[in-house]
């Protein structure tokens, strides 16, 4: 339990880079980068992105419904 919390919260430091960085990765990137690596915790950030990933599909599909609607 100990390493989860601890792990999680190294996840959460790491994404509060600061706004001055010159990091050229988006979010994304970093996100999937955090996703395949070891760390504890990884596996929930995989699970996130699967989720959002899966909702935007069903956005841009709903969208593309409703502008077939429209014409």
């Amino acid at each position: 339990m100990r390493f989860s919390i601890v792990g999680l919260l190294l996840l959460f430091l790491a994404a509060c880079g600061s706004p001055e960085s010159e990091s050229t990765r988006t979010e994304a990137q970093r996100d999937s980068a955090i996703a395949e690596s070891a760390i504890p915790g990884s596996g929930g950030v995989r699970s996130a992105l699967a989720v959002s990933d899966s909702a935007n599909a069903r956005r841009a599909l709903e969208d593309s419904i409703m502008s077939a609607e429209d014409q």
